[in-house]
């Protein structure tokens, strides 16, 4: 069994519409660290789904929702950190604006 520590996500814009933003591919994924900074003037929102290879982003494994950032706010989202993803599990957001806030996720993957 490998282990490698991975960026997940790089930093990026997340989008206004629920997308997948990592995915497991081969590998298991622990997420070690999830950070949003809203870099916009006014509150935007972002929710946060871990999804199991057979499901689609839903109420059912949605983690965060609609977390409220402030204007130029940093968030950590501890609720997401030390979860596992399956081989073939994916992180799904929805931001509530398409340029507002950015997002970057670390972690480890095993083989």
């Amino acid at each position: 069994m490998g282990v490698s520590v991975k960026v997940l996500i790089p930093s990026k814009i997340a989008e206004n519409s629920q997308t997948t933003q990592y995915t497991a591919n081969g590998v298991s994924a622990i997420i070690d660290k999830f950070t949003a900074t809203n870099y916009s003037g006014s509150t935007a929102t972002l929710s946060i789904n871990l999804v199991t290879s057979a499901d689609s982003a839903g109420n059912s494994n949605l983690i965060v929702k609609t977390k409220s950032l402030q204007a130029n706010e940093t968030y950590t989202f501890p609720e997401i950190v030390g979860h596992i993803l399956a081989v073939g599990g994916f992180i799904s957001t929805l931001a509530s604006a398409a340029t507002s806030i950015t997002i970057r996720a670390s972690g480890r993957e095993v083989s």
